[in-house]
């Protein structure tokens, strides 16, 4: 129940109106409506969606997954930052629904999310991709990624291990 808003009633606690669910903790009693659990997690994924956008590497991760599935590796040696580092832009962009991961082996691959991703996740996306189609720096990591893509991934990954 953490993750919704709880507010206090002076309801009797053996009452449940319609529509309302009962959640007890010590020694109180607190309503929470349905469609306020609703405009609450909506709240929660806009806020979501506007943290993992607020950050200008996550958005430059964003605009790179454009092209197809990423291997983290590849993610990592684009931007020459620590694989930690990334591990948690990503995770960042994951909660908010922003990019959809798979594990196959020791490799994690990133991707833009399918059509079943919820919509303003989708508007985001569409949203920042539009805004900076022009941008120079997009442009320069979309020539950076090419010579990404180009190299072994397996080399990669064995490369980045030892450092």
């Amino acid at each position: 129940m953490s993750a919704f808003r709880v507010t206090r009633s002076n309801r009797t606690p053996n009452r449940i109106a319609f529509g309302r669910r009962l959640t007890i903790t010590p020694g109180k009693c607190r309503f929470i409506s349905l469609s306020g659990e609703i405009r609450y997690m909506i709240l929660r994924q806009l806020l979501a969606i506007t943290k993992a956008l607020a950050d200008e590497n996550r958005v430059r991760m964003l605009l790179a997954l454009r092209g197809g599935e990423i291997c983290v590796c590849q993610i990592t040696e684009m931007f020459g930052l620590a694989a930690s580092t990334v591990s948690k832009h990503l995770s960042v962009l994951c909660q908010a629904g922003l990019v959809d991961s798979r594990k196959e082996g020791r490799w994690i691959y990133y991707s833009l999310p399918g059509k079943g991703a919820p919509a303003p996740a989708l508007e985001a996306i569409r949203w920042v991709t539009a805004a900076l189609a022009a941008d120079p720096r997009a442009g320069a990591d979309t020539a950076r990624l090419k010579e990404v893509l180009a190299m072994n991934p397996v080399e990669l990954c064995k490369r980045q291990c030892r450092n």
